[in-house]
């Protein structure tokens, strides 16, 4: 079949868009899954991606859409058929600072997009430890979050307008920098969050806002995560929008990343809030304002960074705390979000919980406390291996039974994927799911879009 399809796809394809059977672009992120896919196209143009699907919309060829691979569900992992990767679309079309907006391709690197913001200006505030690597289309097609949800929003809502070849080829291009619209039903919603199960997005433009000219960060040690969220409440009525980033880093997370980073620790302590202000304008007292902010209501436990070394050296302990796990061998991960309110007792409850039936477990749990969602990861022990994934159904029941006690979502913004798929139904009712069945039977009747993934 293999033969079969790349004499087919050669008839519209140059030889550069016909990829070798790669390993960097088989194996996911965190090697769990190897794609078997029967061919890899890399189309250069969207014209190229329009006849693609032409083909395997009229030949029922399964077509999976991948990014830069960095995915944490398997959305990417193609199990036959093509592996459409979309790395050579990666221009940036137009920077546009009268309308806050760029315009870029699906393949660009989020990297090189805040770079080109930076270029104009502007900044774009999505921000992911994989930024050097994800791309647009990915990002978008599982409605990333990242460190600036609080003041900026998801993806969703840094999303003007999309570009997206549908399974049989048609088009639609939306990129107009409006920020009012209202002629219908706003369709791009539909493919923000798809995770590739509708059509193929190959462009976007994104909105974009002013940098910043004052930064202030603080280290904040507590004993709880109730003082957390009192410190949250606070925080927002007293800086409303300057407050950007609130993460909760719990004490076996700060260990591990101090441990790996070769940074002493802030502070000795259960819990950590590292928060970050940004104003737009140039404050000098804002630094000085938080200090005394946090002082007066009683959080004399902090640390203020002084320089802009210090405020990078209090950002790489929390962005490497992932980095630094895998020495512990391999996790089962869950990305969830619950209200803020009840983030304490769910860690408090869960923990618990884990540890009565799972002896020995360890957790490390942190995350974006500033909209509830969190990485609550968890090592079995003695267990390196990817056998611990025989034990993830089980680890899974206790964490999402606690998750949907409190209201929450197992899957706050990493995608649901092949992982998660069994367990939509128990955060979408039968009405959602059976909407969600007819919008996908009517984009893509043959079932050629990512199949397999999202929906159970």
């Amino acid at each position: 079949m293999t033969s079969e399809l790349h004499r087919a796809f050669s008839r519209f394809l140059s030889p550069a868009e016909i990829l070798a059977l790669s390993p960097e672009l088989l194996v996911d992120q965190r090697r769990r899954f190897t794609a078997t896919p029967d061919i890899i196209l890399q189309p250069h143009t969207v014209e190229a991606v329009q006849n693609v699907m032409r083909h395997c919309f009229a030949h029922r060829i399964p077509v999976t859409p991948q990014g830069g691979n960095t995915g944490l569900c398997g959305a990417a992992v193609a199990q036959s058929g093509v592996l459409l990767n979309l790395a050579k679309l990666d221009k940036i079309r137009e920077t546009n600072p009268a309308d806050n907006s760029i315009t870029v391709e699906a393949g660009a690197v989020l990297q090189r997009v805040q770079e080109a913001a930076g270029q104009a200006g502007r900044f774009f505030p999505l921000s992911l430890a994989s930024e050097g690597s994800c791309q647009i289309g990915g990002n978008i097609a599982c409605n990333a979050g990242g460190l600036n949800v609080l003041r900026y929003g998801a993806m969703r809502d840094l999303v003007l307008g999309l570009e997206v070849v549908l399974p049989e080829g048609t088009l639609v291009s939306h990129l107009q920098p409006l920020h009012k619209n209202t002629t219908g039903y706003d369709l791009r919603h539909l493919f923000i969050g798809s995770e590739g199960t509708l059509g193929v997005i190959t462009a976007a433009t994104l909105k974009l806002f002013a940098r910043a000219q004052t930064t202030a960060t603080a280290w904040v040690t507590l004993p709880d995560i109730e003082s957390a969220v009192r410190l949250l409440t606070l925080t927002q009525g007293s800086f409303a929008e300057r407050l950007c980033s609130f993460e909760l880093v719990s004490r076996f997370a700060l260990e591990l990343s101090s441990a790996f980073s070769r940074l002493k620790k802030p502070d000795d302590g259960e819990w950590h809030i590292l928060l970050e202000l940004s104003d737009s304008l140039d404050s000098p007292d804002l630094t000085d304002r938080l200090a005394e902010f946090l002082y007066q209501n009683g959080f004399e436990n902090s640390i203020i960074a002084q320089s802009e070394q210090e405020r990078r050296d209090l950002w790489t302990l929390r962005e490497n705390i992932s980095a630094s796990q895998r020495h512990l061998g391999t996790s089962i991960k869950h990305d969830i979000a619950v209200p803020i309110a009840a983030v304490a007792t769910f860690v408090r409850e869960c923990s618990a919980a884990l540890a009565q039936k799972f002896d020995g477990i360890r957790i490390v749990c942190f995350g974006h406390l500033g909209d509830g969602s969190l990485h609550y990861n968890t090592f079995l022990p003695d267990i390196l291996s990817n056998e611990a994934y025989s034990y993830e159904d089980a680890v899974n029941d206790v964490v999402y039974e606690h998750v949907l006690r409190h209201n929450g979502t197992i899957a706050a913004e990493h995608g649901i994927g092949i992982i998660k798929n069994q367990r939509l139904p128990a955060v979408r009712t039968p009405a959602e799911i059976a909407l969600m069945r007819a919008i996908k039977a009517h984009l893509d009747p043959h079932n050629i879009m990512n199949p397999g993934k999202l929906l159970p």
